[in-house]
């Protein structure tokens, strides 16, 4: 076809069309009048308590004390309710934006993820289609999904190695912590892991006093090892760049200085990931890594409401086809009946309209009044090989402390030194009160037995 007869047949639709008159459908016509009218008519706000899997609850307390989380469930005047989520309540100012507001106006939502997830909710279900289907085309049905917990005793990362994988996951993410012996860890967890299971190693960014191409060859060797998140400080993107090229396992980059775009010139990671990166802002990140065929994955904490619309956003995302963390296999209650679980470490995406999520009324109101106790301050009693004895005190209100105690100031310790540790409980004892005492005044004790 020449240009002239393609601009002649051009011009042959484009009369045919503009003499033509289409009839919709009655069911269409009263979809597209009722999107035009569609207006955000409340938005209800509930905070619950987000009860521990019993067999978790000792470690992630020590971490984090109980938790709480804020859900949204947002009505239109049409009768329909959207659902959303975040760690906490988002301002009066910023859910007035909402009320009086057509769901369509928050395409690419830029203001809340929590909000904007329930503004998808709802775009789906007046469409009539799931959500990934507002992002493009769906490149996967199945989406990876990790497990995730804290750095703890051996014998505990163990025995979470066994329940994770025998609910169906293929990975575990968890922060290292220079208050256990990563090594011996690997050792644990390496003796109970079937085959194919992997650990995801988050670094935090450093920290300690580690030669960190030295203690990942060292990691590298456990058949268990699978990939390392952040093992350098933020900035150092040609230390990345040098990391990568001598690390035999993947490197992952979370925390990206630059937005993820020089770092990604530079080719600092094998892949990366968004935390808690508000829609708008994970659909421009989402085409640059399909433009350059970079994988990635969302990591946004929550329960299944959250899990549901990162499995909608990496089922459309061309390179989103890194495992994702959302945390939600360590709560054992939520808000829906649904549970999103995975089958050989995938989460098949909903084809129901929206999340494809339903709000259990009775449970919303369960976990409203539900009054988790209180974790005090605690003590880590350290024990190294030579026998000295190092003391700090912990508090969930502070839990990097956990990851990084170097912000503390007191000093640069390391993920591979002979140690082991307990957790020192408030017992009531005058060793206990006078322990505590000392690390108010001191910081941290090193006691030489």
């Amino acid at each position: 076809m020449t240009r002239r007869t393609l601009l002649a047949a051009g011009a042959t639709g484009a009369s045919w069309l503009l003499s033509h008159t289409f009839t919709l459908s009655p069911e269409l016509a009263f979809a597209a009048e009722s999107h035009d009218r569609l207006r955000v008519t409340e938005i209800e706000v509930h905070n619950i308590a987000v009860p521990y899997e019993d067999w978790i609850a000792y470690e992630l307390n020590h971490f984090y004390g109980p938790t709480s989380r804020t859900v949204y469930v947002v009505h239109t005047n049409n009768g329909l309710i959207g659902l959303g989520e975040s760690g906490s309540p988002e301002p009066d100012a910023v859910r007035e934006k909402y009320i009086g507001t057509n769901p369509f106006d928050w395409v690419g939502d830029e203001t809340s993820l929590g909000l904007g997830i329930a503004m998808y909710d709802l775009m789906g279900q007046v469409a009539g289609v799931p959500v990934y289907k507002l992002f493009g085309q769906k490149y996967r049905s199945w989406i990876p999904a990790a497990s995730w917990t804290v750095s703890t005793h051996p014998e505990r990362m163990a025995n979470a190695v066994k329940r994770f994988s025998a609910r169906g996951y293929t990975w575990m993410k968890y922060h290292l912590s220079p208050f256990e012996n990563v090594i011996d860890q690997m050792e644990a967890m390496q003796a109970v892991a079937p085959k194919g299971f992997k650990i995801h190693h988050d670094l935090t960014m450093g920290g300690t006093d580690d030669h960190v191409f030295e203690l990942l060859e060292k990691i590298s060797r456990y058949p268990i090892a699978g990939c390392f998140e952040d093992p350098l400080p933020e900035k150092d993107i040609d230390g990345y760049h040098e990391l990568r090229q001598k690390c035999r396992l993947p490197i992952l980059y979370h925390h990206s200085p630059l937005g993820a775009g020089f770092e990604t010139q530079r080719r600092g990671a094998d892949g990366y990931i968004l935390g808690h990166a508000k829609i708008g802002d994970a659909i421009r990140r989402a085409g640059l890594f399909a433009q350059l065929e970079l994988p990635f994955s969302l990591q946004n904490v929550g329960g299944t409401i959250t899990r549901a619309m990162t499995v909608h956003m990496q089922a459309a995302f061309k390179t989103a086809h890194l495992h994702f963390n959302s945390d939600s296999e360590t709560w054992k209650a939520d808000i829906v009946k649904e549970r999103l679980e995975p089958v050989n470490g995938l989460i098949r995406v909903s084809e129901r309209p929206g999340l494809g999520l339903t709000l259990d009324r009775d449970e919303l109101e369960r976990l409203k009044q539900l009054k988790l106790p209180e974790q005090p301050k605690w003590i880590i009693k350290t024990r190294y090989a030579n026998g000295t004895m190092m003391y700090n005190l912990a508090d969930p209100k502070d839990s990097l402390f956990m990851v990084r105690p170097d912000k503390r100031r007191l000093a640069t310790l390391n993920y591979d030194a002979p140690l082991s540790t307990e957790y020192w409980d408030p017992d009531d004892t005058p060793a206990f009160r006078a322990m505590f005492q000392r690390l108010e005044k001191e910081g941290m004790v090193l006691e030489r037995l």
